[in-house]
């Protein structure tokens, strides 16, 4: 088998319940529109990777994307949980190096995930950080657990307590490329990603208008 794993956490892409923050600014059906468009990107990117991909979804599974991917739904009582369970069932399955990134990235690229699962062959733990202070993806080659429980969810701490915990463990890590998620009005229009996209501009526009 495959030793190596990319887990992706997807939210179920419905009205009100995604990118609540870009949502104050653009309202409910931008910030539905924007995800959409963010989880295509992460669909994109995971085509191309020789990996195996595991899709978590945060309530029910979706059969018309990730076609082909094994699919699961997320268990846990908040984030950390959620995504210990899913390293869990990843290394009682055999694989060896582990992967796990979110689904909001505009700039995500199988590059950086790639890089991610290389880091693992000579680190315990990968960690690829957000300009926020969270952090993109995380990866273990080893089930070190505790990196999942009592942290700071959506916190600008995040990252550097959880590598602060690291440290005192002596435990081996690395970093990759910063990279910006999108969760306010100011991210979505400095990103190249939306720049780019005239489409998902004009329905923005309309929304406003």
């Amino acid at each position: 088998m495959n030793k190596e794993l990319v887990i992706v956490f997807v939210k179920n892409i419905k009205l009100g319940k995604v990118k609540t923050r870009l949502a104050k600014t653009i309202g409910n059906q931008g910030a539905f529109d924007v995800y959409t468009e963010l989880v295509g990107v992460t669909e994109k990117a995971t085509q191309q990777l020789k990996a195996d991909k595991r899709i978590y979804f945060s309530e029910s599974i979706v059969e018309h994307q990730w076609n082909s991917q094994e699919k699961f739904v997320q268990e846990g009582a908040d984030l950390g949980e959620r995504m210990k369970n899913a390293f869990i069932e990843g290394f009682k399955d055999g694989y060896h190096r582990i992967v796990l990134i979110g689904s909001d990235l505009p700039d995500i690229t199988a590059k950086h995930i790639n890089k991610g699962l290389e880091a693992l062959i000579q680190h315990d733990l990968v960690f690829g950080p957000a300009e926020d202070g969270g952090y993109y993806l995380v990866g273990l080659s080893k089930p070190h657990l505790f990196v999942f429980k009592n942290k700071p969810w959506s916190e600008t701490h995040l990252l550097e307590e959880t590598l602060y915990e690291i440290k005192e463990k002596q435990v081996t890590f690395t970093t990759l490329d910063t990279l910006n998620d999108i969760d306010n009005f100011e991210d979505l229009i400095a990103s190249e990603f939306y720049q780019s996209n005239t489409e998902l501009q004009e329905k923005i526009k309309q929304l406003h208008d």
